[in-house]
């Protein structure tokens, strides 16, 4: 088995693309399982960020690049955008690789996938973390079949959506956050405070600027509401840094002061003493169901963004738990019903012992037996299926 390099040395090469950060720790986390299985005869190029580099990869570009929300700013920086498209695209080419591994980013990495396949058929491509086809834009699994011999995907439910799609061969790899459980889940003093009072409760606005604009005036009114009901908890907000600035003004002058914590290991000693959640949809969501926290859910974006979604959206539901457990046993709470008023009753609800609240801890101690990967973790089975697509030379 040779190729991409002179088959006389015997030289693997790999090149991929992740231009996010959870892609870049992916990505990071498949090279070194690559490189255990193929020892030192494989080599790494593409683009990614500090953890892939901490591997070996030489990004094209920084990743930063690419760091662009909303679609003004989108729209100003498109010609960068396609250049960047173009010049990985032709690094692809050029690198003759046996294999390219797209990771997530589907409106960067797809178009690159595009068109190496158009201009070098025999390069190998894989699709590490599925497009969300199952929830909108379906017709893209069958497109795929064009440019992708296979996906890896993060949700065990995948395989199937695209085998009804008709789309490329698909296999469940694991979710990364599955194999940090341990992290989640409570020790026994940590049990104990779960359920003692006051009740922890984690509120969680999100981690964009404009996640937070939109969402925290609402969860401020509801610790208000619940309080002025005579219920008592205790509020922990976990934040990241680019944005604790931005949420410390906003609570100043919330009636309940939530206490502010920053990073991923107060994040996760937070939710393993939480009694209950009320966070933005979003990955969270899934960890604080492994964590086995019941939670209210939900979000709120501009005007255009509640247009589209409402008119693309295909699933019986955005958030990951739900999907993953096959019903809907997380409330949601979309756009305009993202308001107090309709929060705090439901919140009210799940720090209760209540039958809404037994019914999320049931479908939540289902994930362990439907999200497992056996003996093998995410890398490893996703480093398995990359290999067996390599270049046959």
């Amino acid at each position: 088995m040779n190729g991409g390099l002179p088959s006389s040395r015997g030289i693997r090469t790999i090149f991929l693309v992740a231009t996010e950060e959870s892609g870049d720790r992916l990505g990071a986390s498949l090279m070194r399982s690559l490189r255990k299985r193929l020892g030192p005869n494989v080599r790494f190029a593409g683009v990614g960020g500090g953890g892939m580099e901490r591997e070996g990869l030489t990004s094209l570009f920084p990743i930063s690049d690419l760091s662009i929300m909303g679609i003004a700013a989108v729209a100003r920086q498109l010609p960068m955008i396609l250049r960047r498209i173009r010049e990985t695209t032709a690094a692809a080419i050029a690198a003759s690789p046996d294999a390219l591994v797209i990771i997530d980013s589907p409106d960067f990495t797809h178009r690159v996938a595009r068109r190496v396949r158009k201009r070098a058929p025999s390069i190998p491509i894989v699709n590490y973390v599925s497009p969300s086809v199952w929830a909108w834009r379906p017709g893209r699994a069958r497109a795929m079949l064009g440019y992708v011999d296979h996906v890896l995907a993060l949700l065990p439910f995948e395989p199937k959506a695209y085998r009804e799609l008709k789309g490329p061969p698909c296999s469940y790899v694991g979710h990364p956050l599955f194999q940090e459980r341990a992290m989640l889940r409570p020790s026994a003093e940590e049990a104990a405070r779960r359920l003692a009072s006051p009740p922890v409760l984690v509120v969680l606005p999100g981690s964009r600027r404009s996640e937070v604009r939109h969402l925290i005036g609402a969860i401020g009114g509801t610790l208000d509401r619940l309080r002025n009901e005579g219920i008592m908890f205790e509020a922990v907000l976990p934040t990241v840094p680019h944005v604790h600035d931005m949420v410390v003004d906003a609570v100043k002058d919330w009636k309940v002061q939530p206490r502010i914590v920053t990073g991923d290991d107060d994040r996760h000693a937070a939710f393993r003493i939480a009694h209950a959640a009320l966070a933005k949809s979003g990955t969270v969501t899934l960890e604080l169901a492994i964590a086995g926290v019941p939670m209210i859910t939900g979000y709120m974006g501009t005007a255009i963004e509640a247009f589209v979604g409402r008119r693309l959206v295909k699933a019986f539901s955005v958030i990951l738990p739900n999907l993953i457990v096959g019903e809907a046993v997380i409330p949601e709470y979309i756009q305009e019903r993202w308001i107090s008023d309709q929060l705090a009753p439901a919140l009210r609800d799940i720090l209760g012992d209540t039958q809404q609240r037994r019914r999320q801890i049931e479908a939540f101690a289902k994930l362990d037996e439907i999200m497992s990967t056996g003996s093998q973790t995410p890398s490893e089975r996703a480093a398995d299926i990359v290999i067996a697509h390599l270049r046959k030379g």
